[in-house]
Order: structure tokens, then sequence, then C-alpha cells
């Protein structure tokens, strides 16, 4: 006899997107499903016998501390969806493709940021997810800490950030048991490193300088279902 019983889940979801010039294809199509995106996703859950009870997205929009100045990073709180939806395809919609200086940018801040995000802490059955999007290579930690907007409490180096992901031995700022990382990036010292040697890690290598083309909506919305 079949059962009717679904896997109940409360999900909080972190967009790391790099908003330089290059990226403003994908940009735009976060920007064109970001009112229905609360629906695809929990339609494609369904499918799998799964519900969400509770979905939480938040932005953090990444260029270069030292190309960009005051308009290198972006974060906002967590909307909750569907219930704030309009506000969140606002915030979305407020984002432009533009600056970034040199290929590598400041992409391992960005992941800082969003390890470090106030996680919900409830529930029985939780997912904590990160995804980066980007076309570039990334600075080294500090990079751009000479500039006077530069976080204040970010990781020194590589080898704290990954302390803040946390292992079986360390268990960092997110929950270990719920953490992922879609990671849609370049191949890369940073990037690669962290798709070899971090946990709970899903490494989409993406083609430099060419903003994720390679990538359709249907094919990141079924990466991310994927991790809960």
């Amino acid at each position: 006899m079949a059962s009717n019983y679904k896997i109940t889940y409360s999900v909080d979801m972190v967009f790391c997107i790099d908003a330089t010039g290059s990226m403003g294809g994908v940009i735009e199509m976060v920007k064109n499903n970001a009112l229905h995106f609360y629906n695809d996703v929990t339609k494609a859950m369904s499918a799998k016998g799964k519900t969400i009870d509770k979905l939480r997205v938040r932005i953090v929009a990444f260029r270069d501390y030292v190309a960009d100045g005051e308009d290198a990073m972006l974060e906002t709180d967590f909307f909750n969806l569907p219930e704030e939806s309009a506000d969140f395809e606002a915030c979305i919609r407020s984002i432009e493709a533009f600056g970034g200086g040199d290929d590598p940018e400041d992409g391992l801040e960005a992941l800082g940021y969003a390890i470090k995000s106030d996680w919900n802490t409830e529930g029985m059955k939780k997912r904590q997810v990160i995804v980066v999007w980007t076309d570039a290579t990334t600075h080294e930690l500090g990079f751009g800490s000479r500039m006077p907007n530069y976080p204040e409490g970010m990781a020194r180096d590589f080898n704290e950030l990954t302390h803040w992901w946390g292992d079986a031995q360390n268990r960092g700022f997110i929950d270990q048991k719920a953490k992922r990382l879609l990671l849609f990036a370049p191949e890369g010292p940073r990037w690669t490193t962290i798709s070899e040697t971090w946990d709970n890690v899903m490494y989409f290598p993406s083609v430099a300088g060419d903003g994720l083309d390679e990538y359709s909506y249907e094919q990141i919305l079924a990466a991310i279902s994927n991790t809960i």
C-alpha cells in the first residue's frame, strides 16, 4: 500500500551572485524568475515526495572591493517566501551588472558572508543551502582589505574560511547535517580546492567570462532541488 507520508523541510538559501558586467544574462534570468521561484521550488520538491514548510532566501551580490568601492558587496536579510516574494523580486531587480575591474572578483568574501548567515535552527529537517554564481576566478581573502569598506571580522585567509564551513571534526558556523554548497564557477585555485576538499559541495564548472551562458534556469532549479 502506497504511503502518503511526506518529509517536511525548513529551507534557507543564500544566493551569492557575481554582479559584474559579464554576468548580466544570469542576473536577468534570476530577475525573470524571482516572483515564481517559490512555486517552482515547491513543485519540484513535491515531485520528490518532499514538502517545504518554510523557505527563506537572502542575497549577497558581489564585485571587487578595490575596483568597485562602495558597490563591491550587497547583502540582504532573509526574505520569507512566498509572503515576501514581491520584496524579493524588487531586491533582485535592483541589481545591475557592472564593474569588476580585473578578472578575479571577491567571491570568497561573499561566501564568508553567506556562511555566517542568521540561519534558522528550528525543526528536525533543515537545509541550509548556499548557491554561488560566478564566471570569474577569485581574489585571495583580504586582497581588498586596504579599502575603507572592507568588512571587519572577515576570515583572514582561506584556511579560516574553511574552518567556518566546518567538517566532521569542526562545527563551523553552519549546521553540518543541513549545509549544502552549489558552486557554479570556473576552474581556478580556490573554487577547485573548495570542490575537492570541502564536504557537501556540488560543483558545476563554468566557462570563465561567459556569464554562465551554458546553464539554463531549469538546470539551476534542478540542481537546487537535488540538494534538499
